[in-house]
């Protein structure tokens, strides 16, 4: 095997394969334009030196740069995975690669991250924004680096964005619980910065309100994840308050922890005594030991549809924003009474 000799350039290439520096950056970058014997020439020399093409030069030299930043807010949780997969496959159609970053829901990184990225020179940014504060974002933009929003549904006229509809999915989750008979519903959130719970919490109060005698009582875990939800569900369960007859989760990873509390900790049956539903309708609800009704939201076209904006804004820097929302749907399973 070839070792990389320290130091080798296109120069070296070119001298050993005894062609000129032209012919080494065709092979490079148009082989089809360079005769089969020359381009075998330049191949063995590449080999032979372990010479690595520096492709972010010659991207910046071209001015053009075949990668793209992704910043999610939590990698942890399945539904971001699949906006990134989604996203990653995209973009490799289109013969790009997609780095992703995660900003753990803080501000501050993500705006690290965004500057890093930024710096790199890459094609253009994807950011799931974790605040309401977009100006680090816009001086991206006034820069020169494409800024697209994914997973917020907030008109803004300095960006695409591509989002599911928060409300409707509020709505859907607690219409399901109140037809399936349910008055006493408890509602889980999560902090107010984030934009979607209030959405999702505006949805909900509309569907109880439609019906007689529904109460709802609102829970705020300073965090949207599985021990959130465990002691949500634990301060519910405890003796001497009345415990509700169902659960909305604006996050699966939420339900996901009601689930352990009631069933595995505290034996209360799920949905006979609570029905429960989650959000998003990541892979885990199928599965769990009481599949979890769920309203799913389209994360694989929300990644997809992502790239296809970012790749607008960079053909036609003078076109309207579009601001892009796809319609969620309630899966139903066995923990609200369903197949």
């Amino acid at each position: 095997m070839a070792r990389r000799r320290p130091g080798a350039g296109i120069k070296d290439v070119a001298r050993l394969a005894g062609v000129s520096v032209g012919t080494v950056s065709n092979v490079l970058n148009s082989p089809a334009s360079v005769s089969d014997r020359r381009r075998e020439q330049v191949e063995r020399a590449i080999k032979q030196l372990g010479y690595v093409p520096n492709d972010a030069a010659r991207q910046l030299k071209a001015g053009v740069s075949r990668t793209i930043g992704l910043v999610v807010v939590d990698t942890q949780n399945p539904f971001y995975g699949s906006i990134a997969l989604a996203a990653e496959n995209a973009a490799e159609e289109r013969g790009l690669g997609l780095f992703v970053a995660n900003s753990h829901r803080r501000s501050g990184k993500e705006e690290f991250y965004l500057s890093q990225f930024e710096q790199q020179r890459v094609r253009g940014v994807l950011v799931t924004p974790g605040s309401s504060d977009l100006g680090r974002h816009r001086d991206a933009v006034r820069r020169g680096t494409p800024v697209v929003l994914v997973d917020s549904v907030e008109h803004d006229p300095d960006f695409c964005t591509v989002a599911g509809d928060d409300f409707h999915g509020g709505y859907l989750a607690v219409r399901h619980l109140v037809e399936r008979g349910r008055r006493h519903i408890a509602v889980i959130g999560g902090p107010q910065q984030f934009r979607q719970v209030g959405r999702r919490y505006a949805g909900a109060l509309k569907a109880a309100t439609e019906s007689a005698a529904v109460r709802v009582e609102y829970f705020e875990p300073p965090e949207m994840s599985i021990l959130a939800g465990r002691a949500v569900a634990e301060e519910l369960a405890d003796a001497g308050r009345e415990l509700p007859d169902a659960i909305f989760a604006m996050n699966d990873l939420l339900a996901i922890g009601v689930l352990q509390a009631l069933v595995m900790s505290r034996s209360i049956d799920v949905p006979r005594d609570v029905a429960l539903v989650g959000y998003d309708d990541i892979d885990f609800c199928a599965n769990a030991v009481v599949p979890i009704t769920s309203v799913h939201q389209p994360s694989g076209e929300m990644g997809r549809r992502a790239v296809e904006l970012l790749e607008l804004e960079i053909r036609d820097a003078q076109h309207s924003h579009q601001s892009v929302v796809l319609e969620p749907e309630l899966v139903v399973r066995a923990s609200t009474g369903g197949p």
